[in-house]
């Protein structure tokens, strides 16, 4: 069977960070990731994905992933069912973190701080690109 979900979107809140009564690291976030289409009315559609990411990868996400920030996560999707507090039986759909990159330079993060909105950077096509496009990379380019 093959279950992988690849996601690319914008943190809603801060990842909340809790540990197991083994101490083990859960750290919970949502991303709002865009439809490539349009709605009826125009208006680009969102969808809100859960995700959970356990020990060293819940660590990381909290250690350096914040509000706002573009994340591309890799992992797989994964349904829970629970009881509310009325007694209702509920079912979470959530994708469990495999792997979690940042999805942009600190240095466009740095541009953007302050905004609510980042804007979105033109596509980049791979083939167009010559030697000259590429310079070293300096500390501050590096996300951590």
């Amino acid at each position: 069977m093959l279950n992988k979900a690849i996601l690319m979107g914008r943190l809603v809140r801060d990842p909340e960070r809790r540990y197991t009564q083994t101490n083990v690291a859960v750290t919970s976030f949502t991303l709002a990731v865009d439809r490539d289409r349009k709605g009826a009315n125009g208006e680009r559609q969102t969808d809100f994905i859960d995700c959970i990411a356990w020990g060293k990868q819940a660590e990381f996400v909290k250690q350096w992933f914040t509000k706002g920030m573009l994340a591309i996560v890799v992992g797989r999707i994964q349904s829970r069912s629970w009881e509310d507090r009325n007694g209702n039986k509920r079912v979470s759909i959530e994708v469990s973190v495999d792997e979690i990159q940042f999805g942009e330079t600190k240095k466009a993060r740095e541009r953007a701080h302050g905004n609510d909105l980042v804007p979105e950077l033109p596509p980049v096509d791979p083939d167009a690109l010559g030697a000259d496009d590429f310079a070293a990379l300096e500390d501050s380019d590096v996300p951590f």
